[in-house]
């Protein structure tokens, strides 16, 4: 039997493929897989913010689109890069164990977020992040950082910027999170849905694929982002705005913040059933008044 995955050529994401690889080979010995490289949009235009040339989708639509046309068998995305709904056709295969959730602050001058200066100029490719930093540094300048992990650590260890935010997984992962400075507490920043796990897609009529991806599922992990992302999709998924959220066991804690950090609603609530709570606590937020900061952001 042999699977083939796509992934997209950047560090992170071949370390993720791999590890997808080591972990069922690890299972079925006599898997044979193969990786094809394949550059996304959000790979190739560097020039640009991200919310300038789109939302969700940017690291994922060249990956479902050789999904959809039986070249490959898998594709492994960072689930946070995942719109809330799946292609007709592709589904989800699994969701491995979770990896950090946090946001990492790093600074070449070893500034925490309370120590940096005044004015100090911040480097985050997300909406979300910057959002969250201006609610508790509003004196600080937001400046777009684009890059794979290593072109961002370099700029910030270049002292481009007096500090940055990236996420913690991704440090991790690649072996990198010697150069954390801060990792950002929950409370402070909290992480975009999903951020932290993997998503295997896969053709949802694939049952042999199917059948040997659901050896990784993580029970847990999946019920979590199964939460976070029903939270998302209830706000109207590809939102214009920072949305944040993050569930554990089953506890959910969603956030709606407007881009300049002055207006938030935070919402949160339990329950076994991770579509339904999700849900729930997206009419909530909306009830306290998410819809008007929702309308704000894609007015702009």
């Amino acid at each position: 039997m042999k699977l083939v995955f796509a992934t997209r050529p950047s560090a992170l994401a071949r370390w993720q493929t791999r590890w997808v690889i080591n972990a069922l080979q690890g299972i079925h010995p006599d898997l044979l897989c193969e990786e094809k490289v394949i550059s996304t949009q959000g790979d190739r235009i560097l020039d640009k913010p991200l919310p300038e040339i789109g939302g969700k989708g940017l690291f994922t639509q060249e990956l479902e689109n050789e999904l959809l046309s039986g070249a490959v068998h898998c594709a492994v995305h960072s689930l946070k890069d995942l719109p809330v709904e799946n292609p007709e056709g592709l589904t989800i295969g699994c969701v491995p164990v979770r990896a950090e959730v946090r946001d990492a602050l790093i600074s070449r001058a070893g500034f925490t977020l309370a120590a940096l200066p005044k004015n100090a100029v911040v480097g985050t490719s997300s909406l979300r992040r910057a959002a969250q930093l201006l609610a508790v540094r509003p004196d600080v300048k937001i400046e777009s950082l684009r890059g794979n992990v290593d072109t961002r650590l370099r700029k910030a260890l270049e002292g481009q910027y007096d500090a940055i935010i990236l996420a913690g997984a991704g440090l991790t992962r690649l072996g990198l999170d010697q150069h954390v400075t801060e990792w950002l507490p929950l409370d402070v920043m909290l992480p975009a849905p999903g951020q932290g796990a993997l998503a295997v897609q896969c053709r949802s009529t694939d049952q042999t694929t199917l059948s040997l991806l659901a050896a990784l599922e993580d029970e847990s992990a999946r019920r979590a982002v199964t939460a976070e992302r029903a939270f998302l999709s209830g706000l109207g998924g590809g939102c214009a705005v920072p949305v944040a959220a993050y569930a554990a066991a089953i506890s959910l804690t969603g956030l709606v913040i407007s881009e300049d950090g002055r207006k938030a609603i935070k919402v949160t609530g339990e329950g076994m059933d991770a579509l339904a709570l999700g849900n729930e606590l997206a009419q909530k937020a909306i009830s306290q008044g998410a819809g008007e900061i929702l309308a704000a952001g894609v007015m702009k």
